[in-house]
């Protein structure tokens, strides 16, 4: 059995406002309200996403 890494991401600011594509990025992630939080697997590819919209949330 192997260990995967995680990472929990924490929406802390509106994406009202923000570009189209952020606000997709938020979703794709898979959040939805303020203080939503999602554990995602730790890839590039999430990587990428979360440095996109850093503004927006909090990698707890």
């Amino acid at each position: 059995m192997s260990d995967k890494k995680t990472l929990t991401v924490k929406l802390v600011r509106s994406p009202i406002g923000c570009r189209a594509s952020h606000r997709a990025t938020v979703t794709g992630l898979g959040l939805r309200k303020l203080n939503s939080t999602r554990t995602l697997e730790d890839t590039p590819a999430v990587r990428g996403m979360i440095n996109k919209i850093a503004y927006l949330v909090q990698v707890l």
